[in-house]
């Protein structure tokens, strides 16, 4: 992939109504349930923002906005309940929210590129999880090519999810970090 990757913070008043439009596009909303109406995505969008164990982000490729991404602490994540969590494991959510991007072989670049990051983040991250819908075979695969492993059907308050764990060893093997 010869294009630039690159990420930035969500901005409230900037991306809620783009954040909005994805969430209600029809291959976004099985799986993220977020179809709901711009006042009451605004609320779950500003509580997300508030949440200090998350951090959003736009993703940008060649200077595009066509993806959102959610990295965060499992410890005070309800996924921390899901597997023995340790305190520097992160999670990662993603969705390409515009239609010309999709099954283009952009998301597993995209998700390495995070997923880089995460890393980086913490030395004492040894751990990166995910946990797609279950059904949506797509992303799961996209995980394992970036070096996700399944590990278990975990149900969740608002889907039944594969836990995936990418570790750090395994990534940098993969990648020759």
């Amino acid at each position: 992939m010869n294009k630039t990757i690159a990420f930035r913070k969500v901005e409230y008043e900037r991306d809620v109504n783009l954040l909005h439009h994805w969430m209600n596009k029809e291959y976004v909303h099985p799986y993220w349930n977020l179809n709901i109406t711009l006042e009451q995505y605004g609320s779950h969008l500003k509580k997300a923002l508030a949440d200090a164990h998350h951090t959003l982000f736009i993703g940008y490729l060649d200077g595009i906005a066509m993806s959102y991404w959610e990295a965060y602490w499992v410890k005070g994540d309800i996924a921390e309940n899901c597997y023995i969590s340790t305190p520097f494991d992160q999670g990662i959510h993603l969705l390409i929210g515009e239609e010309e991007f999709i099954g283009k072989g952009f998301s597993m670049p995209l998700l390495r590129a995070m997923v880089r990051y995460q890393f980086e983040l913490s030395d004492k991250t040894v751990k990166v999880i995910a946990e797609p819908d279950i059904r949506n075979e797509k992303m799961i695969h996209v995980f394992k090519k970036c070096g996700f492993e399944s590990i278990k059907p975990v149900s969740l308050p608002d889907k039944t999810a594969m836990l995936m764990f990418c570790e750090r060893q395994e990534f940098e093997t993969r990648w020759l970090l």
